[in-house]
């Protein structure tokens, strides 16, 4: 990354000034640099501020900055001093360089290690599987699976799992619920109590059970058949699960009791008013939590505790958990539950996420209005898998978001998702037009296409691109291609970002900007024309850009398309 790159220049070159006493009374290099691309292109393409030294050097931010400088040798880059900021600007060799590395590297070029084979168990969505997913089933559905993209191709071991929540009341609440759908569609008169599920999606799971002649349980056989609708629609989604793990299973194998008994023995738990008391305020949350009811019942925290001993039994190095905001007071008893364990709680993560406000036709639906949508699976019908997904992701989790349902379908620049991927196809346009047969305007003959398949495939090797920054030349199209290599090499930095700070959508944003730095290059840039060689090289960044940008939405789940 280039950044790291002119960030460890500048840090070597502190120290080098440090030891020639160039810079007053500083005797230390501890300072990180910090190398951003500057709002103003004119001073660089990268920037490095050394204000903050000016306190312990006792010289002025210009000073420190120049003599900084000195001790740098510019090789592929150029180097000027403005105030307290050292500023970089890449020459053509080093931006032919970059267009190298992607053609040498392809899908591979943004990829890094920071995981290190780290092993993630990653748990998300985990609905009670009692009826369809939600809309907010959808953004953990999307960001979680995206996030597995991303830090999977950052090296981490990325173990994706859904927790069935099977084991409280609301299945004994299904199974009636369903046995009274079953006895409507026979013809009975029915009395539906409080608290039960009365939405319409049971009477299609009412009309299976009676067609299937299934000797099942009603809360057995509506389980298995929701839990099934739900992994249809998940990989529908692009949403694909290692393990979907029972809550049940803690209960059968008498996992629960066993975590109940571990944290007994270790003095974690006492008695008060009938009630079995954890206490998790000996740790990190504000006060100690019941885990067994005075009836002898468990709470739900207690199977929770139970679950993520599990995970860390399994060998899991960290817990990435994705849970809705209204969670926010359930992390430090969880976390507290770890350490009473005997584990280290900075091993958890949990990601909070807000709500997704539905848009239509300019105002916000009523969720609960049966009416409206209010299911993942009839918005993904109504505008689509890749429109649903970018648009779940393109905020951070804990931003709300007003997902418009008339923009998410409509085909305009203003529908980023659209946007995004008619870059794409566009790019990839010009890539077969290359090699198909032309039309003179002129004469209205047919001509033979520009490049043979053979001569296309050969773009990419040996090629030299650094005429094309040559601003003698043709000044706006030199500064259109220099900007869109800056901005493919920046998608290090952006994966690399995504990855540490669990943002899928910094991918989001920088597609869109990606794109737009594109369709500047397309208008400013004839790819196509009499010149072969220069149409070679234009069509080599072309190609960097299909890459980049494919691999930047293969990430997270949204296609790729070659037409649109």
């Amino acid at each position: 990354m280039k950044k790291d790159f002119f960030a460890q220049l500048v840090h070597r070159a502190i120290s080098n000034a440090i030891d020639n006493n160039k810079l007053g009374s500083l005797e230390k290099n501890d300072f990180l640099p910090v190398c951003e691309i500057p709002k103003n292109t004119q001073f660089g393409d990268y920037a490095i501020n050394v204000s903050s030294l000016a306190r312990n050097a006792k010289m002025s931010p210009p000073a420190i900055a120049q003599n900084i400088a000195e001790f740098i040798q510019p090789k592929g880059f150029s180097i000027n001093t403005v105030a307290g900021f050292i500023n970089f600007k890449l020459e053509k060799e080093m931006l032919n360089s970059i267009v190298k590395e992607i053609l040498d590297k392809k899908e591979e070029f943004s990829q890094t290690n920071i995981g290190k084979g780290e092993k993630v168990n990653l748990e998300y969505v985990s609905a009670n599987p009692t009826g369809p997913f939600h809309i907010g089933h959808g953004r953990w559905a999307a960001l979680g699976s995206a996030l597995a993209n991303i830090m999977n191709y950052c090296g981490y071991d990325v173990y994706q799992e859904f927790y069935i929540n099977d084991a409280g009341n609301q299945i004994n609440k299904l199974a009636r619920s369903l046995e009274l759908r079953v006895k409507e569609l026979k013809g009975e008169k029915v009395e539906w109590e409080e608290d039960l599920y009365p939405g319409e999606y049971l009477i299609d799971c009412a009309k299976r059970y009676i067609e299937s002649n299934s000797n099942e349980s009603y809360g057995d056989f509506a389980k298995a058949d929701m839990l099934r609708l739900q992994k249809e629609l998940l990989e529908k989604f692009r949403t694909h699960f290692d393990c979907f793990f029972s809550e049940l299973s803690l209960y059968r194998n008498n996992e629960v009791e066993k975590c109940v008994q571990e944290l007994d023995k270790k003095g974690k738990l006492y008695k008060k008013d009938g009630a079995v008391w954890f206490k998790s305020s000996d740790y990190t949350d504000s006060q100690d939590r019941v885990l067994k009811k005075s009836d002898g019942s468990n709470t739900y925290l207690t199977a929770d505790i139970a679950y993520h001993k599990n995970k860390l039994e399994r060998g899991f190095n960290r817990l990435i958990n994705i849970w809705g905001a209204d969670h926010h007071g359930y992390i430090p008893r969880m976390k507290a539950a770890i350490d009473a364990l005997g584990y280290d709680s900075s091993c958890l993560e949990v990601l909070l996420g807000q709500l997704v406000n539905i848009i239509q036709d300019g105002e916000q639906m009523r969720m609960g209005k049966r009416k409206k949508m209010v299911t993942l699976d009839e918005l993904v019908e109504e505008v689509g898998v890749d429109a649903t997904r970018f648009w779940m992701l393109m905020r951070s989790i804990d931003t709300t978001i007003d997902f418009d349902i008339d923009l998410a379908k409509s085909q305009t620049d203003k529908n980023p998702v659209f946007y995004v991927q008619y870059a794409h196809a566009r790019a990839c346009s010009i890539l077969r037009k290359a090699v198909e047969k032309r039309m003179d305007i002129e004469s209205k003959t047919e001509l033979p296409p520009l490049f043979s398949i053979e001569e296309l495939s050969k773009v990419e090797q040996n090629i030299n691109v650094e005429t094309l920054f040559d601003e003698n030349q043709e000044k706006e199209s030199a500064k259109a291609a220099k900007a869109l290599v800056l901005k493919l090499e920046e998608s290090k930095t952006i994966i690399e970002a995504a990855t540490k700070l669990r943002a899928p959508y910094l991918l989001c944003k920088y597609s869109q900007e990606l794109a737009t730095a594109f369709h500047h290059f397309y208008n400013y840039s004839r790819v196509l024309s009499d010149d072969k060689e220069l149409s070679k090289k234009r069509l080599a960044v072309v190609r960097c850009f299909i890459i980049v940008l494919g691999k930047m939405l293969d990430l997270i789940g949204v296609s790729a398309p070659e037409k649109m």
